[in-house]
């Protein structure tokens, strides 16, 4: 109870302990982002050979916890002193202690990320339910963009569990109220179910994925259904940008897929901390004009 009392009434040391809580996370994401697909993928294929009647093959057991972490390139076992978030990156300069292989960058920007966000909703919310439910949120949304920038995936075993937490945390008014917490979770689905089926009619070609869709309704579901257009828009407008950008340097041919997620992960923090001014000022810019 002191520990609660002192973080409460003293938000320079929750900003600390929550961006060093981040640190510790973000070493954890890093697992959820390597392995989940990699789950999903052993899951599918003992499911596809259990529809032919075939055995599946009998494996190891491969989750979140074990095996041990280890390098892909000769298979060390990673210690307690090389996982230590953020500095065992930096000694190591990037490398197997036993090989010298190169170690992914995305280790380190994912606890980067985990640790500074982490403490920047501590300074924004303060001590309370808003900076936990912020925290959760915000890390879910890490691992979902990380995931789809590398697989092109978004699994419904983190989205959904995260959309139907939204549901429950604003039972309690805390980003929103309960019915507009509902209302922006089926609205986040249907919207952009109608949109992708209405580009496929129009075109033939699928413009996004099913994943996409949940990831907009639990977005609605946090944040409630007012702030969908304006997640949206700076995801729309943030994906054109960035899409035009790769094409005009020649990092990206043309008629190639770009994950549409991470820029949805973005927008919608943007709109935990910021959507009622921003959506403040357009309006304001609107009825100006």
């Amino acid at each position: 109870m002191y520990l609660v009392s002192f973080l409460e009434t003293t938000p320079p040391a929750f900003v600390v302990v929550a961006a060093c809580l981040g640190l510790i996370v973000g070493s954890f994401l890093n697992v959820v982002i390597h392995r989940l697909p990699v789950m999903l993928e052993r899951e599918w294929q003992a499911h596809c050979a259990e529809l032919q009647g075939a055995t599946p093959a009998a494996a190891e057991p491969y989750n979140l916890v074990v095996p041990r972490s280890r390098c892909p390139h000769c298979g060390h076992l990673i210690g307690a002193l090389e996982n230590i978030p953020v500095v065992s990156f930096l000694l190591l300069r990037g490398r197997c202690r036993a090989c010298a292989g190169r170690i992914s960058p995305r280790y380190l920007v994912i606890e980067i990320l985990s640790g500074t966000l982490s403490g920047w909703l501590a300074w924004h919310f303060g001590f309370g339910w808003p900076a936990l439910g912020a925290l959760l949120l915000t890390w879910a949304l890490l691992a979902l963009a990380a995931i789809d920038l590398e697989k092109q995936l978004l699994p419904d075993n983190l989205t959904l569990p995260i959309l139907w937490l939204g549901l429950l945390f604003n039972l309690g008014h805390t980003f929103t109220d309960p019915r507009s917490a509902l209302i922006g979770a089926a609205a986040g689905y249907v919207s952009l179910w109608c949109v992708y089926h209405a580009f496929r009619l129009l075109t033939g070609k699928e413009g996004m994925g099913y994943g996409d869709f949940k990831l907009y309704a639990l977005l609605g579901a946090w944040l409630g259904w007012q702030r969908l257009p304006l997640i949206i828009l700076i995801a729309a407008a943030t994906g054109a940008l960035v899409g035009i950008g790769l094409i005009l340097s020649r990092r990206l041919q043309r008629g190639i897929p770009i994950p549409f997620g991470p820029y949805l992960a973005v927008a919608g923090w943007i709109a935990l901390l910021w959507g009622h001014e921003l959506t403040r000022a357009y309006l304001g810019l609107m009825g100006g004009n």
